[in-house]
């Protein structure tokens, strides 16, 4: 595989030391729930920094990590690779992550703090989903042991992917208060919304998946397309 990148920048992932608001003055875009070749190298032509694969099993999205190794590690390196768990054990949590076409874990589940610094005791990055219904709750966000925090809808028994919108004042306020934080804005986004979510938010980063879908799992190169543009487009 070998894509141009039109938007070629720093990746979505970035060092726990560095400060983070929309490094090179503008947002990243991460097009999550990928299950085909074809919609990755469409979701890259689109012109999206970070692609995620959904390992839970659960999910509408499943896509078997290892079985997709020949396509997976022919993704272009400038491209964050992120492979998302929900509820794994930390021994399945650390083979996937340590697979060499995977940069980053993300663990949207019921992980606890605990669980989250086993996996990053020997300096292995990843992203916490959190879903947010107060403002009290945000107040934990520094200390969930990464600066890489990922806010989602909170909808009761699921696990992100349901299409409904995130809060967008409590994920301004958690920009505006924790600016060390790499905060990705998920939940409900799609072309015609993300432009006024990033005016509102600007966070670091927004994460898509069934807003720029064909059908579930597959994605729709044109919706991509208008979706990175638009977020793009809006500062």
């Amino acid at each position: 595989m070998n894509l141009p990148h039109p938007t070629a920048t720093a990746p979505l992932t970035a060092p726990d030391s560095a400060g983070f608001q929309r490094i090179g003055g503008r947002v990243r875009v991460k097009i999550c729930g990928i299950t085909c070749s074809a919609d990755a190298e469409a979701a890259i032509l689109a012109g999206a920094d970070a692609l995620g694969f959904n390992a839970w099993q659960g999910s509408k999205r499943y896509l078997d990590i290892a079985g997709a190794a020949p396509w997976l590690r022919e993704l272009p390196g400038f491209v964050t690779r992120v492979v998302l768990c929900v509820n794994h054990t930390l021994e399945e949590a650390l083979f996937l992550g340590a697979l060499p076409f995977i940069d980053v874990a993300q663990f949207h589940g019921d992980e606890s703090d605990d669980f989250c610094a086993q996996y990053s005791a020997d300096g292995r990055s990843h992203i916490r989903a959190v879903r947010p219904r107060s403002r009290e709750e945000l107040d934990r966000l520094p200390a969930l042991g990464t600066r890489q925090v990922l806010l989602d809808a909170a909808v009761a028994g699921a696990y992100g992917g349901t299409g409904a919108r995130a809060d967008l004042d409590l994920a301004a306020e958690a920009v505006a208060r924790f600016p060390r934080l790499a905060v990705t804005l998920a939940g409900g986004l799609e072309p015609d919304n993300v432009a006024e979510a990033v005016r509102l938010v600007r966070p670091y980063a927004v994460d898509v998946a069934s807003g720029v879908e064909s059908a579930p799992g597959r994605k729709d190169a044109f919706k991509m397309g208008d979706f990175v543009q638009a977020a793009l487009g809006a500062l």
